[in-house]
């Protein structure tokens, strides 16, 4: 599944590609791709008709795209803010294989298109493309703030490439945390936008053992942690995230560079970078844990629980 990096790459391409334009049309292919939409293929396709596209913003693994001017609402769920700036914005999860494309129209439409957006200039479409489905998109309420945040992730933490990230607060709920460390990690509330490989990259910067307890964590080393977590994922942002195959690409269609560089993700029984100890993969929460044996040991357990 996308992270952060991966997601930001395609808010960035949306930010250049969408923002200011107005939606003349929009084709729903598959009815799961909006399954989240309250009142179904229809609504979405209201909702979105007529506004026109703010700036793409990103929580996490979230994105979504605030809407200005007036679509048409199904009877029953209300209708949109008057205000510019807008009540209203456009929410997209890429799940397992979603990827959002800025495409000519004259381009045929890929095998698993799903959703289709047309605007008004004429130019370059949206295309939502999904072979699993478990991504989607969805048109919904926001928060009354600059951003536009869907209401439904304002609970959603921010996330260590946002500049406002709070580092202290993080330090000190992690290590209030009655957890593992790479459990806290991957908790939404807590902080956003880290999953499986990059949690296990800066475990594996920081010398700490997935199974760790949070509470057990110094000062020093949860901070140490956070700016690992920072660093693997703006070294991954800057050649484009993570591609493992040809389920993410950017909006251009374009893959990531980054699992060159992984240090400990995908590497089992090849040398540690750092002792030459060969790297391990151990099961975890039906997901894989990757880590050096000797570099990242394992915690000791307490006599008496």
């Amino acid at each position: 599944m996308p992270e952060l990096p991966e997601v930001e790459v395609v808010r960035r391409g949306l930010a250049n590609w969408v923002a200011g334009r107005t939606v003349a049309g929009v084709d729903v292919l598959h009815p799961r791709a909006v399954r989240r939409q309250p009142a179904g293929a229809a609504d979405f396709v209201a909702r979105l008709t007529g506004t026109t596209f703010g700036a793409a913003q990103r929580r996490g693994k979230y994105l979504w795209v605030p809407l200005t001017g007036r679509g048409r609402p199904e009877a029953g769920w209300g209708s949109p803010r008057p205000e510019a700036g807008g009540g209203f914005s456009m929410i997209g999860h890429l799940g397992m294989s979603g990827q959002l494309l800025v495409q000519d129209p004259t381009v045929p439409d890929e095998t698993h298109l799903r959703v289709r957006l047309r605007f008004t200039d004429g130019g370059r479409e949206l295309r939502f493309v999904d072979q699993r489905t478990f991504g989607g998109l969805a048109v919904e309420e926001a928060e009354d703030d600059p951003e536009g945040t869907p209401v439904s992730i304002a609970h959603i933490a921010r996330d260590p490439l946002d500049a406002r990230f709070d580092d202290a607060v993080f330090v000190a709920a992690l290590r209030a945390r009655r957890t593992t460390v790479k459990r806290a990690l991957l908790d939404q509330t807590l902080i956003s936008g880290v999953g499986n490989i990059y949690a296990d990259e800066a475990l594996w910067r920081s010398r700490l053992h997935y199974d760790r307890p949070s509470a057990t964590l110094t000062r020093p080393q949860a901070a140490l942690l956070l700016a690992n977590a920072r660093e693997v994922m703006a070294a991954a942002l800057a050649v484009g995230g993570t591609s493992f195959d040809s389920l993410y690409v950017n909006v251009n269609g374009e893959s990531g560079y980054f699992s060159r560089d992984l240090d400990a993700y995908g590497r089992e029984n090849e040398p540690c970078r750092r002792c030459g100890t060969p790297i391990r993969r151990a099961a975890w929460m039906n997901r894989s844990s990757y880590f050096c044996p000797r570099c990242q040991r394992v915690p000791r357990v307490r006599d008496g629980g």
